[in-house]
């Protein structure tokens, strides 16, 4: 199964997702925008309207959806609008892209528990993974993932 997540950077919530176990794979890239086809560069200009994301692949016997929104609330700040650390901008907003309405009520649900939230939660539309020098970013450059909570 799939589902979409901005949490900020996209780098550490990479890394973050990774680690969950039924995790197949995390993709990062670029949604929520007007822009087709965006590149990094047209996404860091914040004119956009995208968002880094990052797609998730998982096993659902593994892993549930619910797990991931666990996750996904303990590895940023969701009460901070279109910021996450030194990151600012709409590009790094708190966003769930949710793929069916299986996802948006679930998603809505954990939101409730989260005072505060500032969170958008959008039906997914078409998502652009980024350039190859930004996949496993972190594992390439021996970087300590340190942009995330």
């Amino acid at each position: 199964m799939k589902a979409i997540f901005a949490a900020g950077c996209f780098w550490g919530v990479e890394i973050a997702f990774r680690k969950i176990n039924g995790v197949n794979n995390v993709t990062v890239g670029y949604t929520g925008g007007y822009l087709e086809n965006p590149t990094y560069d047209d996404v860091c200009t914040g004119s956009t309207g995208h968002a880094e994301a990052v797609l998730v692949d998982f096993d659902p016997q593994k892993v549930s959806y619910e797990e991931l929104l666990d996750s996904f609330w303990k590895m940023h700040n969701p009460k901070t609008l279109n910021r996450q650390g030194p990151d600012i901008g709409e590009q790094y907003r708190s966003a769930i892209f949710y793929v069916d309405e299986e996802q948006k009520e679930k998603a809505q649900k954990s939101k409730e528990n989260i005072e505060w939230a500032v969170t958008e939660i959008t039906k997914a539309g078409e998502f652009y993974p980024a350039e190859e020098y930004h996949q496993r970013y972190f594992e390439k450059k021996g970087i300590d993932p340190t942009c995330h909570i």
